[in-house]
């Protein structure tokens, strides 16, 4: 169950600017509109006013009645009904008022129009406020995210049944995003990434018409949505190795390099370090691995935060990072090796940061 009351904590001790907030939410779902209020769907055009303790919620007759149903303890509904009436409860709460915005995706436009509705004083960004309350997840988000995680890697537990000579990338990712929701997910937290050989080299690959060809490299990146929140995992599987093949030892030597330098990652990960530390310790490990043979090889950062949205806003697993790490973060561990004109290894876990260390989701 949300807690709406401690998440509304969480955003306004955040917050330096403003103590009333204000949300949209259209087709493109605002991802605060969901954390305060932990409704699923879309609401669109829904506006939310955030108070410390309270929140009125202004919906269209299309989403009144389940707006109904779902809504918290702490929430007031109001219908709108007319462009009097929203914008009689907008000045009842905002008028005169410095109020919060998430600035990262309010439309200017938007932003003009509501202000002269409501007639705030002023309209400020604390979308950084937003982004600090979401950095540490709560109990019933760790769930969710444990939840979305055991649907995906459920699925790539099946996926291999359906590798066959000739079957196409899109082929692969299509089945994959069916499997998930067979399994119970709420459809894919990001377009699914399926790659054949020397395409797992490019990290950020779009699947096309490859076909598998034996003795080769299958990397799946995927993920899935449930009750709101986010997975992201990758699996790279070898399809019917031919085991006294040079190319088969290559891609194994490659394999175990990165699951080392995932796993001496994963050991360095507890509250107190700083989130620069996993990264490096993973990127030197391949770095030195066979003489220095996959040097510059792992191309991008270990990982990022996790949450409502598959990149979340939060500390990360990166060269840069000065943040330290916290009890209830929730991190992806991802390290790579991708030789071009080859083929690529990645492999993906979701990390929650506990007192004890890591736990892989």
């Amino acid at each position: 169950m949300v807690s709406v009351s401690k998440r509304l904590d969480k955003v306004f001790s955040a917050s330096k600017k403003a103590r009333v907030a204000l949300l949209i939410n259209t087709a493109n779902t605002d991802p605060n509109f969901s954390y305060l209020t932990g409704f699923t769907g879309t609401f669109e055009g829904s506006l939310l006013i955030a108070l410390p303790k309270k929140e009125i919620l202004l919906v269209s007759p299309l989403e009144y009645g389940v707006a109904k149903k779902m809504k918290p303890k702490e929430m007031q509904i109001v219908l709108m009904e007319s462009r009097k009436k929203i914008e009689a409860t907008l000045k009842k709460y905002l008028k005169g008022k410095t109020v919060g915005i998430n600035g990262s995706f309010m439309p200017f436009r938007l932003y003009k129009r509501l202000k002269k509705l409501s007639g705030a004083k002023r309209l400020v960004d604390i979308s950084e406020a937003f982004y600090s309350a979401r950095n540490i997840k709560d109990e019933s988000e760790i769930a969710m995210i444990r939840g979305a995680n055991s649907i995906i890697k459920r699925a790539l537990r099946k996926i291999p049944k359906y590798f066959k000579d000739g079957v196409t990338e899109r082929e692969i990712a299509t089945k994959l995003n069916e499997l998930a929701i067979e399994f119970g997910g709420d459809g894919p937290s990001f377009p699914t990434i399926v790659c054949f050989g020397a395409n797992s080299a490019i990290p950020h690959y779009v699947p096309a018409d490859a076909r598998l060809e034996p003795n080769s490299f299958v990397l799946i990146d995927c993920g899935t949505k449930y009750g709101n929140y986010c997975s992201d995992v990758t699996r790279t599987f070898i399809y019917k190795p031919k085991k006294k093949s040079e190319k088969y030892r290559k891609m194994m030597d490659m394999y175990k390099t990165v699951k080392e330098a995932q796993l001496l990652a994963l050991k360095s990960v507890k509250p107190g370090v700083k989130g620069s530390v996993p990264h490096n310790i993973a990127a030197e490990h391949i770095d030195k691995a066979f003489n220095g043979r996959y040097k510059g090889k792992f191309i991008h950062t270990l990982g990022h935060a996790i949450g409502i949205e598959v990149h979340d806003p939060g500390t990360g697993f990166f060269p840069s990072e000065t943040d330290k790490l916290r009890e209830g973060m929730v991190i992806s561990d991802e390290p790579g090796i991708y030789v071009n004109g080859f083929g690529g290894v990645r492999i993906e876990d979701d990390v929650l940061v506990t007192k004890k260390g890591a736990k892989i989701l």
